[in-house]
Parts: structure tokens; C-alpha cells; sequence
């Protein structure tokens, strides 16, 4: 059981998670992606990743850990995971089904150490079925749930990126599996198995559009239904200037300020909800807008009630005014990313580094003033890189480089490999 009572420091994470302890194990996509949302809450995420690994530190989805390299073939290093886990609150792995439990590190072995361990296992396919051990990626996995089928022009289906499967129905639905099961164990004292799977959660997204195909109200044809671009008056248009605007005048006030502002006084435009008006007035709708540039259309719809937007392409997206008035992206490390989603009114979106794996009260690791002269030596001199697979400080054998600098790291240096949100953060608050 982890003692969350310790009072905070001015090295503490700060957010709604803080205290929270959770190990994740390296991988792509998803899992990573629903770590950085419980680092950026304030959970404290050590991610265990191999040896050699050198993923980039700069990007996103990887901010906010420590990150510790090892070889989880070695018995050995196993071991010292699960001392790790035994004081952890959650663990995230996205590894096909069988693969941690052939490691020594499967759900059972786990929670016989730590009850209270909330596993939080993120895959494509489930954990069982006839798909569970085949490869896949998010195309597939939405394939099989009726929202590949539903996006795109009529001649055929269209991948929406991977939002779908991985984030949307992978990352969310575990984020929030992980979030209910150990709101959960505060109050029974046991943890359980999250079972994320993409083609669970894709399927889940897609609930409104079984309601309206039980209603009559959707048909499985593309672009023939008012949200997929069959109707006018929700779509994307083009300006004269090669770019491109989006409506979305769906409540009739909006449609008739769509009229009014746009000048469609023709009367043929007052059969809004007619499915087999709408190929016509979406062609005389795309006539009037390629009258006039992008910009021109934002200086007359943007900001009205006609549910208007300019399409902006990810360089625009973070010099437009209200997402600049947001502080909706961030410059990292020269890099442009995303900010820390959603917001919260006692915690802003600041975050604080931690530690690291000092507080987790664990036999080897450093004790709490090694952790602070951790912490200074990483604020003046950068990030490193772990050269062997042992996971426990022993200062007789430590074998730490530093990262392009040159400069030796002292023995206590041996853990960990600090993220970019910690670097960043070392001396103060870090208002996003």
C-alpha cells in the first residue's frame, strides 16, 4: 500500500492525480498516449523500456516520466520490477495477450505482491476471441466495428487518421478503465484487470449511430446522412484561394444565418432536411463559397452563430486567435505539441517535476537526499541514458554516461532517464 499522506514538496507533481504511482511498459501508441494523460494530471509514470531503446524524449506522448531501460529477459531485472510494482498504484502494458505472463510479470504474479495493483492491459483485438493473437493496427480494428464503413466519400471508406482506434478507442477507454478501477480500490482494497481493447472501444464511439440507424434517421451509404457530408449544410467547402472552411448549420436559427450571411434567398434552400434536395444545394453551396477567399469567409461567419470554422492545417492550428488565447499548444524543446487536456480550476495546467523513484520506499534506491542531488544534477547537466539492464542503484557497479555532454554522471545517477517535462520543469511551475 503506498502512503500518499507525505506532505508535498516544491518538487512534487501537482494535478489531481498526484500520488499516484504507475509503471508503464514501453510501447506505441495508445498506452503511451494514456500515460502522458496521467502525467500530465500529476500522476507520478516511471516507463520501463529496453535497453538501447533512445526514444525521443522530445515528443508528447512521451513527456512527463522518468523512464528507466532494462532487460526484462534477465531474471534478475524482473525481480526488481515487481519490488517496483509491489509499491505501484497501476500498471499500463500494451503487449499482444500472453506476453507478460511468459515474462513472470502477468496479472496473478503481480497482485500476489500488490492486491491493490490496477493492470491496465491495452490492445487492439481484447484479451480473448478469435483475433486476440493476430497483428493489427487501427484501421483494422475500426474495420470491424462499422466506423471505417461509415467515414469517408461515397466511392469508398477513408481512414481517419488512427484518432479513432488507438486515441479515441484505445488511449480514452483505458484512461478511463484505469481511473474507475482505482477509484474502485480505494474502497474495496483490491485491484482488477482493465481490459482496453480498441475494437471495444471504437464500437462504443460509434453508440449515437446505431441509435439513429434504430430510428431510421442514419443509412449505412456514405455521404447520404447529415453528419458524414451527405447534407449542405455540414461539410467542408473550398474558398478561392485553395483552402477551406467547415459548416455546421444544423438547428434551423444557424441554417437561417447560414442564408442570410452566405445570400442564399433561393427558395430551394428552404428544404433543408430533404435527403434528396441536398446533392443540388450542396453544389450551389460549393459555388458561392469558392466566391470569396477563406479569410474573407472568416471576416463574415467566424465568430456567429452559423457553426463556422476555418480548416487549419497543424502549422496554422496554433497561431489562430482563440487557440492562442488558450495556450492550446506549446513550444517544447522546439517543438510544437499539444497541451495538457482538460483543465482543472484548483490545478490550472501546471505541472511540477518529481523525484523520481526515491518516495517509492524501495530497498536500493536512493534515499531522499540522493533524490534531490539527482535532481540538481539532471537540472545542470542534462539528460541521461541508463547503459546496463539493472534497475536498483548499487554504486559499486554503476555504469552511467552522460548524454552528449561528456561529462561523467555520479554513481546515484544510475535510475533514471528524466523525460522532458521533468527537465523543462526543474526549477519552477511550468504554466502550459
Amino acid at each position: 500500500m503506498l502512503d500518499k499522506s507525505e506532505p508535498q514538496s516544491s518538487a512534487r507533481a501537482s494535478g489531481p492525480l498526484a500520488g499516484f504511482r504507475i509503471v508503464e511498459f514501453a510501447g506505441i501508441g495508445p498506452g503511451p498516449f494514456a500515460c502522458m494523460m496521467l502525467a500530465d494530471m500529476g500522476a507520478e509514470v516511471v516507463t520501463l523500456d529496453r535497453v538501447g531503446a533512445r526514444k525521443n524524449l522530445k515528443s508528447a506522448a512521451g513527456r512527463g516520466r522518468k523512464v528507466v531501460e532494462l532487460d526484462l529477459k534477465d531474471k534478475g531485472a524482473v525481480a526488481q520490477v515487481l519490488d517496483l510494482l509491489e509499491h505501484a498504484d497501476a500498471l499500463i502494458e500494451g503487449f499482444r495477450p500472453g506476453v507478460m505472463e511468459r515474462l513472470g510479470l502477468g496479472p496473478e504474479t503481480v497482485q500476489a505482491r500488490n492486491p491493490r495493483l490496477v493492470y491496465g492491459r491495452m490492445t487492439g483485438w481484447g484479451q480473448e476471441g478469435p483475433l486476440a493473437l493476430a497483428a493489427g493496427h487501427d484501421i483494422n480494428y475500426i474495420s470491424v466495428t462499422g466506423a471505417l464503413a461509415a467515414i469517408g466519400p461515397a466511392e469508398k471508406p477513408v481512414p481517419p487518421l488512427n484518432l479513432v482506434g488507438d486515441f479515441g478507442g484505445g488511449a480514452l477507454y483505458l484512461v478511463v478503465g484505469v481511473l474507475a478501477a482505482l477509484l474502485e480500490a480505494k474502497s474495496s482494497g483490491k485491484g482488477q484487470i482493465v481490459d482496453a481493447a480498441m475494437c471495444d472501444g471504437a464500437a462504443s464511439l460509434m453508440s449515437m449511430f446505431f441509435d439513429l440507424t434504430a430510428m431510421g434517421r442514419w443509412t449505412e451509404e456514405r455521404e447520404n446522412n447529415f453528419l458524414d457530408g451527405g447534407a449542405h449544410f455540414y461539410g467542408v467547402y473550398e474558398c478561392a484561394c485553395g483552402k477551406f472552411i467547415s459548416i455546421g448549420s444544423i438547428e434551423p436559427q444557424f441554417y437561417a444565418l447560414l442564408r442570410q450571411l452566405a445570400g442564399l434567398s433561393d427558395e430551394g434552400f428552404d428544404a433543408q432536411m430533404d435527403r434528396s434536395a441536398w446533392p443540388a444545394l450542396k453544389q450551389q453551396l460549393a459555388d458561392v463559397f469558392r466566391t470569396m477567399t477563406r479569410d474573407e469567409w472568416c471576416k463574415i461567419m467566424e465568430g456567429t452563430d452559423v457553426c463556422f470554422a476555418p480548416v487549419l492545417t497543424m502549422a496554422e492550428a496554433p497561431r489562430h486567435p482563440h487557440m492562442a488565447a488558450r495556450k492550446v499548444f506549446v513550444d517544447r524543446h522546439g517543438v510544437t505539441q499539444p497541451a495538457p487536456a482538460p483543465r482543472f480550476s484548483r490545478y490550472g495546467r501546471y505541472r511540477q517535476p518529481d523525484n523520481g523513484l526515491a518516495r517509492w520506499k524501495i530497498d536500493g534506491f536512493p534515499r531522499r537526499d540522493r533524490a534531490r542531488r539527482i535532481d540538481t544534477f539532471v537540472r545542470n547537466r542534462g539528460i541521461f541514458a541508463i547503459r546496463s539492464a539493472a534497475l536498483i542503484c548499487d554504486d559499486r557497479a554503476a555504469r552511467w554516461r552522460h548524454d552528449d555532454h561528456g561529462t561523467a554522471a555520479p554513481a546515484e545517477l544510475r535510475i533514471l532517464r528524466q523525460g522532458p517535462s521533468t527537465r523543462f520543469d526543474a526549477d519552477s511551475h511550468l504554466q502550459l
